[in-house]
């Protein structure tokens, strides 16, 4: 019996054309930061370094606020929740190809800022605004970037600073509302002691005493341009503002004005260990450390940038006679 012709197989059909994957609303095409230049083939790198390559990524300034109580400070670190990690991590789940991301501070574990400045570097450019608000949607509650804006390619947050300011809350009373953001000092407070032992601080000192690892700095004179202490309800704020500080100089310098304030420490002994070859006192600065839940990165200051405002709690803490 004869076998019924086979059909001839069916055409294929073409493929669908592939669709174009769209990019996130803020990306801004910058042929010119990705195309290879003389001198330097290829995409800047990802570590950072200010190689022959990196002369071609697009530079950015952020201005960010954070409460410090959940990460253990800005600066990223291997097994440990930080604020520039997490902000790191926003930035690549938006798509950005990160060339460096630098902060003006590296505030410690606990430590909040009011007002920290980094500078961002990127493989191609964006659209700053939308770019704002994308993170914002991404990022934990208690990081929030205020503002992005395009920077000449050299801008560099940490060294172009011209100063730093600190803001210091210490509550006079127990608060159920204000706990993350003051250290509650028990005793008695006396202002005027407080206000006389700041004023030893003023100028170019030696503050070896003041921070952690004081052998690894190039070195530890600081020159401390102000020093401020104001009363705001059962708030006393201190403000200091200088150039740059050393590792955990400011939490130190508050607590060792709190023993000043407490009279248990003698006002005149305040200029005796800025004096370097004065013998060490015990205790001293490292074991009066204050904590960091009063601490706040206030204001990082630039060329240009109008000076400071007026010294204002950050959260109120009303005076109330009952403690």
């Amino acid at each position: 019996m004869a076998r019924p012709p086979s059909r001839p197989p069916a055409p294929k059909k073409p493929a669908p054309p592939k669709r174009r994957r769209s990019e996130p609303p803020w990306r801004r095409r910058e042929e010119e930061s990705t195309k290879p230049r003389r001198g330097g083939g290829g995409p800047p790198r990802e570590d950072g370094e200010r190689g022959p390559q990196s002369k071609n990524a697009v530079g950015y300034r952020l201005d960010i606020e954070y409460q410090g109580t959940q990460y253990s400070g800005w600066q990223i670190q291997q097994n440990a929740r930080t604020v520039a990690g997490v902000l790191e991590g926003a930035l690549r789940d938006a798509g950005c190809e990160i060339v460096e991301l630098q902060g003006a501070g590296r505030t410690d574990a606990g430590v909040h800022a009011l007002h920290q400045v980094a500078h961002l570097r990127l493989r191609r450019g964006i659209e700053p605004e939308p770019l704002r608000r994308d993170l914002n949607d991404r990022l934990p509650g208690d990081v929030h970037v205020l503002r992005i804006g395009a920077v000449p390619r050299g801008f560099h947050a940490r060294h172009d600073a011209v100063e730093r300011s600190y803001l210091y809350q210490i509550s006079r009373r127990r608060t159920a509302f204000g706990r993350r953001f003051v250290w509650w000092v028990r005793d008695r407070l006396d202002l005027e002691r407080l206000r006389s032992a700041a004023t030893a601080l003023e100028g170019r000192h030696d503050f070896r005493r003041f921070c952690v690892a004081a052998a690894e700095q190039t070195s530890t004179l600081v020159q401390i341009e102000g020093v401020e202490i104001v009363e705001a309800g059962d708030l006393i704020l201190l403000r200091l503002r200088a150039s740059h500080f050393l590792w955990r100089m400011v939490r130190r310098t508050v607590g060792t004005l709190v023993e000043a304030g407490t009279g248990r420490l003698p006002v005149e002994e305040i200029a005796a260990l800025l004096d370097p070859g004065a013998p060490d006192r015990d205790p001293g600065p490292a074991q009066w450390t204050a904590p960091p839940s009063g601490l706040f990165l206030e204001r990082v200051r630039y060329a240009g940038d109008p000076p400071i405002g007026e010294l204002r709690p950050v959260v109120e803490v009303a005076a109330f006679r009952g403690r």
